[in-house]
């Protein structure tokens, strides 16, 4: 599989830097940062193939954040964080087109399959518009 990139969005530092630091060791390209803004602005700068955000964060939250990044970068793919425990908040960020979520704390293999499977999809989404584009 190609190497793609993975946008880690969380306010709780220690844990942010743990989960980058485990996915960097098996070989994932990631950047984090500590609020919806931060990521927002990140993406203007950086092209990111996935983006793993905690629902629960101060200022914007989860579910505002994952509006605005498919609004303006509609073949990102998110997979939502909850440690709250908070199904409902998932299952709305999944209708909002969030690819799936995960509860904290997640098993990394979990989270690496899942980062695999979201970075597939975003693959044959461009594939498709490529092909259209090649056509007409």
């Amino acid at each position: 599989m190609d190497a793609f990139k993975v946008l880690f969005v969380d306010d709780e530092m220690d844990f942010l830097e743990t989960l980058m630091k485990r996915m960097k060791k098996r070989g994932v390209d990631v950047e984090g940062v500590g609020s919806g803004e931060e990521a927002l602005k990140m993406l203007e700068d950086k092209q990111v193939d996935v983006v793993v955000l905690d629902v629960k964060m101060p200022g914007m939250d989860g579910i505002e954040t994952l509006q605005e990044i498919k609004k303006r970068y509609p073949l990102v793919e998110v997979i939502m964080l909850t440690g709250h425990a908070n199904v409902e908040v998932a299952i709305q960020g999944m209708e909002l087109g969030a690819f799936d979520y995960l509860m904290k704390p997640m098993a990394i293999d979990e989270l690496s399959f899942k980062l695999k499977d979201a970075y597939k999809k975003k693959s044959l989404h461009e594939q498709k518009i490529r092909k259209k584009e090649g056509v007409l």
